[in-house]
């Protein structure tokens, strides 16, 4: 049919996850499929439907009436509860936050989903469901919202940040189903949720209230005897074979009477109808041992529940009493191969099938497997008699030990690992909870795997806190220093200063190489001061260094850190301290190299790389553009082969976003651009990519790149609170030079705006006057330009002399000869030396000395050369500036404002 667009499942996949706001490598990681072949899939959707850019796909996601919402499906059929499903309903319309609350066993959940999906078709976003039954800790819930969700967390911001910026334009229904035993988890997840998401609506199920002020609780009743109780009976029985006429129907009310109208006592008691009959099961509910008696008032709300399960239970054959009770241990669904290795048992199956029988386990086909799972009431029940039998401890040990075999298991090369961990986590920290406590051994290796395994899952935060718990239960000194550096280096990850310094003086306090840890700390704090919110002083990390000396003795690795060290805190080799104060460049080259020389002695790749990465800043001090680029690419050369770790990873990340700044200081835009990809498709990185490609795409004169990025950057940055950060100035500052360079001045005043939060004012060179004077020649304002980029290179500290030492004299040379200085010609004779082998600031360099000849046809080399070199709109002033008329119009008609030219 014309007018229709075929998009396939695949691509509707990626369209979803595109509106849950996942990157390419997210998508990637969710699908099991290459980042190329995401980056195709919405290549393609993006010609499909017409849309500009990712953000405009996202929009066009909607939830139509009648579409499917994602909602377990119910193994029986819904009966009755009519008036408390339009109550529940009608409550919805008017409330954002509705508890539905009442004891184990009265039918909360069910309800809950058939309300659920009667609505779907009202919440654009559709439905969302939640089962915290496996949330053994409160501080994970986030973690469960985040799954149903198909999120993932984000390094420098926490997982409840996330979910609440992925959810803030949402209109959706949450279903959180049975919160009463993470209630310190759900509480401030919901107020934070619904204050700042305006049209996200919650239905939670809980034993208990929230207590919460924006709650509105509707009590769920017990089932009418009179009417939805016996029908419920009555379709169970006949749904096991075994209709009822219509005579027994007194009979049954009074079983459900007995049975205190809960669901799932009746659902037990049906099923149990072919082996006992009615007057059985009445018989069975009159034996005093199988009523629960005394208790608080919330035990006797569960007094029939009980009953029923102690009956139920009293029915089985020891073998599968056995069963039941060991399987409880399981918090989350299981085979049986897996009941089996935990049990202990020589033969589970027929077992499992008996208790899926008897409806106290329920079983879901999966993929060729059985998947088994005892509701909560009955999973908590079956735990009781475990600690009856006196089995719970050897029962929870063959658990852990199962998990921490599922664990190793994960370590491998497994394309479907993510899911696999997914299906096992909830059980790795419940065994991790127990073995805590009297298997400390045990736990170590439980808390160690699970570090490990959320870091590859992206569960940042939570790795490490696992490997800071793993310190804990360390069995040796070694062990637990090498978990603290573990957790330091995730830390890294998340860009969290205070935390690495931390960590690393953690582990230096154990004893385990201290020489190492406190020379670390005290590099931390200045190669990595942008990441803190208030960096340590330079006194501090002094007396780290000066406790460090004694302490390192002839350790070659204790050597390379404290050399490192001092050329990080004494001459101020990474620009920590942000002034010209005691920077001798020769000293700090000087200590650089000495910190390489002595970590490459050490054979430790990433003791090498952090010192070459000190070397580079101290040659960009120095004005040197080339041996920063090629000692960056040395360090990743370095990297590319070494094993995977959180400080790898921190260390490759940051080598990255080196690369791009060197690589543009050198005029190597095709190299910027491939670190810029290697840092947006990096599987531990989601935020980075917005950050830095918008000045490669600004340089290069790409203004609608630019301008698509520029709206996830500040969506970004004001959902994290606009927070300050000078490594995000180059961007917001190039943004407002393409508004610039577009005529745009209002756009430009508020992106400048920007830039004066993310940067300290005094620092008016470097970025600011490069992005400024590009858009004042652009205009015909030589004279300003020229102000701008008044002071020789030398006279202005190191930030001009960083990544933008070329650029600064070759602009700088060109607004001479427009501006008519009379130095001019010594300008452009002095920017042609410096700037020589770099072919973007060279071919601005040779344009300006044409303009100063007149030489049309040098000009017109120059633009040949910009475009070459990955810069077209430099190429198209050039051609501009040779009195190409073609060149001008093609300017304007990619949204430039008309460009000036010299008289």
């Amino acid at each position: 049919m014309a007018g229709v667009v075929e998009i396939s499942r695949r691509e509707s996949e990626v369209l979803d996850l595109l509106a849950a706001r996942l990157s390419n490598a997210e998508i990637a990681a969710q699908l099991t499929i290459s980042v190329r072949t995401v980056e195709s899939h919405v290549a393609a959707l993006l010609r499909k439907l017409d849309a500009p850019d990712r953000r405009s796909l996202a929009r066009r996601v909607t939830r139509t009436p009648g579409t499917a919402p994602v909602l377990p499906a119910p193994l029986t059929s819904f009966v009755g509860r009519s008036a408390e499903r339009a109550e529940l309903a009608g409550l919805l319309t008017t409330n954002r936050q509705v508890t539905a609350a009442g004891p184990g066993g009265v039918g909360k959940t069910r309800l809950a989903l058939a309300v659920a999906a009667d609505a779907a078709g009202n919440y654009r976003d559709g439905v969302r469901f939640v089962d915290l039954v496996p949330v053994t800790d409160a501080a994970l819930v986030p973690a469960a919202l985040a799954e149903a969700l198909g999120l993932g967390e984000q390094p420098g911001r926490d997982l409840v940040t996330s979910i609440v910026q992925t959810m803030a334009d949402r209109q959706a229904l949450l279903v959180l189903d049975n919160c009463e035993h993470v209630l310190d988890g759900v509480t401030p997840l919901l107020e934070r949720l619904l204050s700042q998401c305006p049209r996200i609506t919650v239905l939670a199920t809980s034993r208990v209230r929230l207590m919460v002020p924006f709650e509105r609780v509707y009590q769920v009743p017990a089932l009418s005897l009179t009417g939805d109780a016996v029908a419920l009976f009555l379709e169970r029985a006949a749904a096991v074979g075994w209709p009822l006429d219509a005579p027994l129907r007194d009979q049954v009310a009074g079983i459900c009477e007995r049975l205190g109208g809960m669901a799932l006592a009746i659902e037990l008691a049906a099923a149990r109808y072919p082996a006992l009959g009615l007057d059985g099961i009445t018989a069975a509910l009159s034996h005093p041992l199988r009523m629960l008696t005394g208790g608080s008032r919330t035990d006797e709300r569960h007094r029939s529940v009980r009953a029923t399960l102690d009956w139920s239970h009293a029915l089985l054959e020891p073998d599968d009493q056995v069963l039941l009770r060991r399987v409880s241990v399981f918090v989350a669904p299981f085979t049986a191969a897996a009941a089996q290795q935990v049990t202990g048992l020589p033969d589970v199956v027929d077992s499992l099938a008996k208790l899926t029988e008897h409806s106290l386990l329920t079983a879901t086909p999966t993929h060729g497997t059985t998947k088994y799972r005892a509701l909560e009431s009955i999973r908590q029940y079956a735990v009781e008699k475990l600690c009856e039998a006196g089995e719970e401890a050897e029962t929870r040990l063959r658990h852990a030990r199962w998990c921490l075999g599922q664990a190793a298991a994960l370590s491998s090369s497994d394309p479907e690992w993510r899911a696999r961990f997914d299906l096992v986590a909830n059980d790795l920290r419940a065994a991790l909870t127990w073995a805590a406590t009297d298997r400390p051994a045990t736990a170590y290796e439980l808390a160690r795997r699970l570090a490990e395994l959320t870091l590859r899952r992206n569960l940042t935060r939570e790795s490490q806190q696992r490997a800071e718990q793993a310190a804990e239960l360390a069995p040796d000194t070694a062990s637990k220093a090498s978990m603290l550096r573990f957790a330091a280096g995730v830390a890294g990850c998340r860009t969290v200063g205070e935390e690495m310094y931390r960590l690393h003086l953690a582990a230096a306090e154990t004893g385990d190489a201290p020489a190492v840890g406190l020379a670390t700390a005290a590099t931390v704090a200045f190669r990595f001061s942008s990441t803190f919110v208030h960096p340590p002083s330079r006194a501090e990390a002094v007396e780290l260094i000066d406790r460090a000396r004694p302490l390192a003795g002839s350790d070659p690795a204790a050597g390379a850190a404290l050399a490192l060290a001092e050329a990080a805190v004494l001459t101020d080799a990474f620009g920590a301290v942000q002034g010209p104060e005691e920077n001798d460049v020769s000293e700090t080259i000087a200590r650089a190299e000495r910190a390489v020389e002595l970590a490459h002695r050490t054979g430790d790749p990433l003791a090498e790389s952090a010192a070459l990465d000190a070397l580079t800043c101290a040659h960009s001090w120095g004005g040197d553009t080339f041996a920063p680029a090629a000692l960056t690419q040395r360090r990743l050369r370095l990297l590319a082969s070494v094993p995977s770790s959180p400080a790898a990873t921190h260390e490759l990340i940051d080598a990255l976003g080196i690369a791009v700044e060197t690589s543009l200081g050198a005029g190597d835009i095709a190299g910027a651009r491939d670190a810029v990809h290697r840092l947006a498709t990096h599987p531990a990185l989601t935020e980075v990519g917005h950050r830095v490609p918008l000045m490669v795409d600004a340089l290069a004169g790409n203004a609608d790149a630019v301008l698509d990025g520029s709206l996830r950057f500040i969506d970004a940055w004001r959902r994290a609170g606009s927070p300050s950060r000078n490594h995000l100035g180059p961007s917001a500052a190039a943004v407002a030079m393409i508004h610039g360079l577009r005529g745009e001045d209002e756009a430009r005043r508020e992106w400048l705006e920007i830039v004066g939060q993310l940067d300290r004012p005094d620092f008016v060179h470097g970025y600011k006057a490069i992005f400024d004077a590009i858009v004042l020649l652009h205009h015909g304002h030589a004279a300003e330009a020229m102000q701008r980029l008044g002071p020789r290179p030398e006279e202005v500290w190191k930030w001009i002399t960083w990544i933008w030492h070329h650029w600064y004299v070759a602009l700088r040379a060109e607004a001479a000869v427009l501006s008519g200085r009379p130095d001019a010609s010594g300008l452009v004779a002095e920017a042609l030396t410096v700037v020589r082998g770099n072919p973007v600031a060279a071919a601005i360099a040779e344009r300006a000395r044409a303009l100063l000849d007149d030489d049309r046809s040098t000009l017109l080399a120059t633009a040949d050369a910009q475009e070459a070199a990955g810069c077209p709109y430099q190429a198209a002033r050039s051609r501009v500036l040779a009195g190409d008329a073609d060149a001008a119009a093609a300017l304007v008609a990619d949204g430039f404002a008309p460009m000036a030219t010299p008289p």
